[in-house]
């Protein structure tokens, strides 16, 4: 009676501890998102510089937004009217390709956290609950496994645990009871993987990816905002392309009443009239044309802005009249000095001079593993009864076959010159981006003075012959040529404006001087070369 009462309080005992585990690992779970986005974000904000830019409009959707990042409806302003800061602002806050970069951004960080995770304390929990009958007897028991693991940035490899079991044979002659084993080791390497940097070698990779994938968020920020800004004076430029099409055709109708009137006196044939009536019904097919274009380039745009196709909104006409009236500066910039700065703005262009060290380290961890490795090592054992067990340990590999190893480290030599390569390459990539963004500047400029020429002289050229016309000393078709004149005059000079407003914008970034604001927009990087000079109309 006495032993069953003692196996019954074990059994309860047992029972109770079991159900304590369950309830520790079942009840009150840790927010693992939170911890994952406090972790995330805590490595990010450590490693943004401050020349990266504005640290604002990085976080993913699912998390709570910083104070600076922008907080807008995916919808247009009452006014119906769309402003260039509201559009690059809903842009930075639903355009699927930007939240998918922010996104890349994150788990890049995420992966890095698993990776330092390696040289952290690891824990671990095991609890096993058993019943078993071999024919000869039956037993049940609890079995608990606790301790961790760690390694360290030497390559010491240290592990210590606690098995208890508990087993109670209710037919048989096996042993029943409470047992434990206490168990501590260590493992260290002498030769192959002793070396600190080639331990560490993969959290310096992803300590560097996660710096890559910021640098490579930021120029992202840059390019996205030109992208935007320019699709914006693109749809200005196609929506003042459309209005010329429409004055040339009003034009047209006030030229063709007044050859109406003159064929009507006898002044003209009519001929010249019916010449001007088809004339009108081209011009007005033009004129459809240009406004589909358009309005299927608008269509696009909303894609852009993450809104949806049939969202009706116009843009801020403001915006391309100042662009036409500001002038366009001739730069004054010598393109060596721009040059030299890119190369050291540039985020990409840093990311491919890290990427020359990374190969570096790469061919040393590979001639690592070429090494002989010898590990040394102990165990002890500590069981219930204070009974210790200890024992003691040498492991030589010889490098006999190293024919993987070596096949390893020749790749990685191939890999540090292609790396070398890709670093010229780019620079030399950074460099032609730069020469061609500041002919492109030159070009827009004095193609804007010629076009400005050009639509001055067409318009006193239309003036001067609709006058002559009155008085019947020119035939219609020169009227009707110097009107054609005007209207390829008038969007050449509409052309002209858009293609310097976005030159500015290339140059900027291609230099690496322009700057991200919170708000979306964009600004000069101080200590950057600015745009400066005659306008155009003061170039002689």
């Amino acid at each position: 009676m006495t032993s069953t009462s003692h196996n019954l309080r074990w059994i309860i005992r047992g029972l109770l501890c079991w159900v304590s585990l369950v309830m520790l690992t079942g009840c009150g779970p840790k927010n693992y998102k939170k911890d994952a986005d406090d972790r995330v974000y805590g490595i990010i904000n450590q490693k943004w510089e401050s020349d990266f830019g504005s640290q604002s409009n990085y976080r993913i959707s699912d998390v709570a937004p910083s104070p600076g990042d922008i907080q807008i409806d995916r919808a247009v302003p009452s006014s119906g009217v769309l402003t260039l800061p509201q559009a690059v602002a809903i842009a930075t806050a639903h355009n699927r390709e930007y939240q998918t970069e922010k996104e890349l951004l994150y788990t890049t960080a995420l992966d890095l956290r698993l990776v330092r995770h390696d040289f952290e304390t690891s824990l671990f929990g095991i609890g096993r609950a058993f019943y078993e009958d071999d024919g000869a007897g039956e037993e049940i028991g609890l079995e608990a496994n606790v301790g961790f693991n760690r390694l360290l940035t030497t390559g010491t490899q240290i592990a210590a645990g606690l098995a208890t079991a508990w087993t109670e044979v209710l037919l048989g002659t096996a042993d029943s009871g409470l047992s434990s084993v206490f168990t501590a080791s260590v493992m260290q390497p002498l030769l192959r993987g002793s070396d600190r940097a080639v331990v560490v070698e993969k959290l310096t990779q992803a300590e560097r990816d996660t710096l890559y994938r910021i640098r490579t968020f930021n120029r992202f920020r840059k390019t996205f905002v030109v992208w935007v800004i320019t699709q914006y004076y693109r749809a200005l430029e196609l929506q003042d392309l459309a209005r010329n099409a429409e004055e040339h055709h009003r034009g047209l109708e006030t030229l063709y009443d007044q050859v109406v009137t003159l064929t009507s006196v006898g002044r003209l044939p009519m001929l010249e009239a019916d010449r001007l009536g088809q004339e009108m019904l081209q011009t007005r097919d033009t004129m459809i044309l240009a406004q589909k274009a358009h309005d299927r380039f608008l269509d696009r745009f909303k894609i852009t802005l993450g809104l949806a196709t049939t969202t009706e909104f116009q843009l801020d006409d403001t915006v391309f009249a100042a662009l036409a009236e500001a002038g366009v500066p001739a730069p004054e910039i010598a393109v060596d000095e721009v040059m030299d700065a890119a190369l050291l703005r540039r985020l990409d262009m840093a990311n491919s001079a890290d990427a020359v060290l990374d190969a570096q380290r790469a061919v040393h961890v590979a001639a690592d593993s070429l090494r002989a490795d010898l590990r040394v090592g102990g165990k002890l054992d500590i069981n219930d009864d204070g009974d210790a067990t200890g024992t003691a340990e040498a492991i030589l590999d010889l490098p006999l076959d190293r024919v993987a190893a070596q096949n390893v480290y020749r790749k990685a030599l191939i890999a540090l010159a292609q790396r070398r390569r890709d670093y010229d390459l780019k620079t030399d990539t950074v460099r032609l981006e730069v020469r061609q963004a500041h002919r492109k500047l030159q070009q827009a400029a004095e193609r804007y003075r010629v076009q400005s020429e050009a639509r001055e002289l067409a318009r006193e050229r239309l003036e001067k012959t609709a006058a002559l016309l009155q008085y019947g000393r020119v035939s219609s078709r020169r009227v009707l040529a110097a009107q054609q004149d005007l209207y390829s005059a008038e969007n050449a000079a509409t052309l002209a404006v858009t293609n310097h407003a976005v030159a500015v914008l290339d140059f900027y970034r291609d230099t690496g001087a322009l700057q991200v604001r919170p708000d979306g927009m964009w600004e000069r990087a101080p200590g950057s070369i600015a745009i400066t000079g005659r306008t155009a109309a003061d170039v002689p």
